[in-house]
């Protein structure tokens, strides 16, 4: 017999023989001793034989089935029982052909059945078969948690990048591209449910002054404090502050009525204004926002557009009308119903344009 082993035979076997005749045990000890990647254990006490299976874990089991003190189809039993030992293939051994002792020895978990003592090139062949079953399964098993523990870790990073993704860098907020697509939701939602939608639009007021005045950074991080201030204030798990663009800020409130958004709206200004940021270019000497805010009950086929340009013109009359304050735009009973006009609308966003 060569020493070298064929590729199919390069996994690794270890045999644990149960057994307490230690006459069957040399017999067996001989008939593997010459072949290569086989190595073999034995252990005569039953009643020890799945601790000895814990320790040096094989990858295959001969068992006798007659055996003192403990049954060998019990004891196969409780191999399979064992979270060790469930999964290691048993080949029981047994001194005659009995069908019905077979069947029974297959239905307390055996994998094979041998009348000992086999013939050399058959034990060889069904050890290798079996333990190469088992460690393939190993290896599957393996090979899957790996899997699975790649796909947790891509998923992860995933919804890490897709909440990156919908983040504005600097404030924080979700940005203007959620913005959209929750706005989309929350309308085909509210059309659905006939509840009511609101939106706030929030402008930081004499920004631009305040950039001139104490530069950039520092401007940054009064957008910062401000986009705080409003995430704080937006309460609800459904409600979304977003960062509109610029100094400029979008609370979307679902279910919410005109007099709920209004009064949304006064808290968030308040909260703003506590900060207490100091701007000598502002006429109460703090940093303050502007709110302009807009309800109505959606209907299906209609636009959330027309809520959002309600509200900026509302935002419109709030900085035309002095600074830091609320504006909320007249009662919309729906979308289509905001008939204040496109030259309005041109007006309102030019004029804010000079605010800024």
């Amino acid at each position: 017999m060569g020493k070298a082993m064929d590729s199919k035979d390069k996994y690794p076997v270890m045999v644990l023989l149960v057994d307490d005749q230690a006459m069957i045990a040399e017999a067996v000890r001989r008939a593997l001793l010459q072949y290569p990647g086989i190595d073999f254990h034995y252990c005569s006490d039953p009643m020890r034989a799945i601790e000895v299976a814990e320790h040096i874990k094989p990858t295959v089991i001969l068992q006798d089935l007659i055996m003192p003190n403990v049954d060998g189809l019990t004891l196969v039993r409780q191999y399979r029982d064992h979270p060790a030992t469930c999964d290691i293939p048993i080949i029981v051994l047994s001194t005659k052909e009995e069908p019905a002792v077979k069947s029974e020895a297959f239905a307390a978990g055996a994998n094979d059945y041998l009348v000992k003592l086999p013939d050399q090139v058959e034990l060889i062949a069904r050890l290798r078969y079996h333990s190469r079953a088992y460690v393939n399964q190993l290896q599957r098993d393996e090979a899957y948690r790996a899997l699975r523990q790649s796909q947790k870790q891509l998923l992860e990073k995933n919804l890490e990048l897709e909440r990156l993704t919908n983040l504005d860098g600097l404030t924080g907020l979700s940005n203007r591209r959620y913005l959209d697509e929750y706005m989309a939701v929350e309308w085909s939602r509210a059309a659905r449910e006939r509840t009511p939608l609101a939106v706030l639009m929030i402008d930081v007021d004499d920004f631009k002054l305040y950039n001139d005045t104490y530069g950039h950074v520092a401007g940054d991080e009064v957008l910062k404090q401000v986009a705080d201030a409003i995430r704080l204030g937006s309460e609800r798990p459904a409600d979304l502050a977003t960062r509109y663009g610029g100094e400029e800020f979008m609370v979307i409130l679902p279910s919410t009525p005109y007099s709920g958004a209004e009064a949304a709206a006064e808290k968030l200004r308040r909260r703003v204004e506590q900060l207490a940021i100091s701007h000598s270019g502002s006429a109460s000497g703090h940093v303050t926002v502007s709110i302009g805010g807009a309800a109505t009950m959606p209907s299906r086929g209609e636009s959330a557009l027309q809520l959002i340009k309600a509200a900026d013109r509302a935002l419109y009359l709030a900085k035309k009308g002095g600074k830091n304050r609320v504006e909320m735009h007249e009662r919309l009973e729906s979308s289509g119903t905001a008939q204040s006009g496109d030259r309005e609308n041109d007006e309102s966003s030019a004029f804010l344009r000079q605010m800024k």
